[in-house]
């Protein structure tokens, strides 16, 4: 099995002990690791995979709670860079009763954007290996450019390339830098992960069909559209796969989109998938692939936080069922 690279922000997630109230009127929170890259590494070492996170945190006691978290999940910390240019990054969350959430990120910048293309080792990447990013660490800034060097050096290497825009909104000064960043990387994967309230923003049409086909672009040769609780559709070339989702009952959707990547993502490290068996892999296991990953993300919302409420291998196997 190869091994899980994730480039991108690692944060304090800071969840409310109160729900349905907004986000000014929340008295206490707890703190939660978090981080979207981050989260994908613990899922895929917590279902028994090796992963390793890419990134920049600060000297400081969010910094050193981090790397803790990450090496108490299994997740390899040796590529992640310490700095006192800049603190770790911090998010405050509010939920509302059904489970969704609203974002204020304190970063400008935070440490993650300052990680240097010079950081990021040719070296680490082999064939076999994956590489998974996001897009909130693409806003303009040193970080930016190691993502650009991490997918070249990868995809040079043999390597597989996944992409979740996973939109933020609140982190961009201009919707449109965002929507147009993003449509800049989605050619350079090979895996693009994308959200139903996301499509039509991304893409700039509502006709779902012609949205998705739209994605198919450059390097680009699975789409994986998640709609939450109703499951996910995964298209290959000319061809869909439906799946239903679970039901279970929500505490806090933080992670969910992240633990149904890192199910994913998995599934086909485990399958040996490469640039070349990509497609056919999962075409054959469609299936198998996303009832796992399905059963991640849903398995996830039951407890707070992202990475403190993965499940085990054997609970998503277990809901399977």
């Amino acid at each position: 099995m190869g091994n899980l690279f994730s480039i991108g922000e690692i944060l304090i997630d800071f969840i409310p002990h109160q729900k349905g109230i907004a986000l000014k009127d929340v008295e206490s929170f707890t703190r939660v690791p978090g981080g979207a890259p981050a989260n994908v590494a613990a899922a895929v070492t917590k279902f028994g995979g090796t992963a390793s996170l890419i990134t920049k945190v600060g000297q400081d006691a969010f910094g050193d709670f981090l790397l803790e978290q990450l090496t108490k999940s299994g997740v390899r910390t040796d590529k992640i860079v310490r700095t006192k240019e800049a603190n770790t990054g911090l998010a405050f969350v509010s939920l509302q009763e059904s489970g969704e959430r609203d974002f204020s990120f304190y970063r400008n910048p935070s440490a993650d954007l300052l990680l240097e293309e010079s950081e990021v080792n040719a070296d680490w990447f082999q064939q076999g290996d994956f590489l998974h990013f996001g897009s909130v660490d693409l806003v303009e800034s040193p970080m930016k450019y190691a993502h650009v060097k991490a997918i070249r050096e990868a995809k040079a290497r043999g390597g597989i390339i996944s992409f979740d825009p996973n939109v933020r909104l609140p982190l961009w000064d201009d919707p449109q830098d965002c929507r147009k960043t993003i449509l800049e990387f989605i050619p350079t994967a090979h895996i693009v992960k994308i959200a139903d309230d996301e499509l039509e923003f991304i893409t700039g049409t509502a006709d779902e069909p012609k949205a998705i086909a739209s994605l198919f672009t450059g390097d680009v040769k699975v789409v994986v559209l998640t709609k939450g609780a109703k499951g996910a559709d995964l298209f290959v070339q000319n061809k869909k796969y439906s799946s239903e989702g679970y039901s279970v009952k929500v505490e806090d959707t933080t992670g969910a989109g992240d633990a149904f990547v890192g199910g994913f993502l998995y599934q086909l490290l485990d399958r040996d998938a490469g640039q070349d068996n990509l497609e056919a892999i999962v075409s054959e296991h469609h299936q198998e692939i996303l009832a796992f990953a399905n059963s991640a993300g849903a398995l996830v919302t039951t407890g707070k936080g992202a990475i403190s409420a993965l499940p085990t291998k054997e609970q998503v196997l277990e809901l399977m069922k």
